[in-house]
């Protein structure tokens, strides 16, 4: 698999789970009160995740 590939899907489950954060955010209610500190927590997760990756094809592709 390629290591762009990798990257640009843990890219990808960043930035839907920030648009799904924003939107419950934005919509307010209790969804909001429910959902939205939870979505962010998940957001920095997948964000550390995704730095990971990132660091480990940059790592792998260098040698």
């Amino acid at each position: 698999m390629d290591g762009r590939f990798l990257v640009a899907i843990a890219l990808g489950v960043v930035l839907v789970i920030l648009l799904a954060g924003l939107f419950v955010l934005f919509k307010g209610g209790t969804a909001s009160q429910n959902w939205s500190n939870r979505l962010m927590r998940y957001r920095v997760l997948a964000q550390f995740i995704a730095v990971i990756v990132i660091m480990a094809v940059l790592y792998f592709s260098a040698g």
